[in-house]
C-alpha cells in the first residue's frame, strides 16, 4: 500500500481539501438514501400503506436529487426508484 504523502503547494493541499469536503458529502447523501429506503421498506414489511406510500414520495425525492448532483447514477436512481415503488404498489388490493 502507497504511503500517503504530505502536499507542500497550495493548490494540491486545496484538492485535498476539497476531495475530503466532497467525500464527506457524498457520504452523507447516501446514508440519507439508504436510511429512507430502509424505511420504506419496513413500513412495507409492517403493511401499512398510508406510511409506505408518504416515505415512497420522499424517498424518490431524496434519490432524484441525489441523481442530479451526480452522488448517484441516473440508471441507479432509476432502478432504486422502481424497486421501492414495485414493493409499495404490491401492497395496495389490486
Amino acid at each position: 500500500m502507497a504511503q500517503k504523502v504530505i502536499k507542500r503547494n497550495k493548490s494540491a493541499i486545496k484538492r485535498v481539501t476539497q476531495a475530503e469536503k466532497r467525500a464527506a458529502i457524498n457520504r452523507s447523501s447516501k446514508k440519507l438514501l439508504k436510511t429512507l429506503s430502509k424505511k420504506v421498506e419496513s413500513e412495507s414489511a409492517s403493511k401499512n400503506i398510508e406510511n409506505a406510500k408518504a416515505s415512497l414520495k420522499s424517498a424518490i425525492v431524496a434519490i432524484d436529487r441525489a441523481a442530479i448532483k451526480g452522488r448517484i447514477h441516473k440508471k441507479t436512481a432509476s432502478r432504486k426508484v422502481s424497486r421501492l415503488t414495485r414493493l409499495v404498489n404490491t401492497l395496495s388490493p389490486a
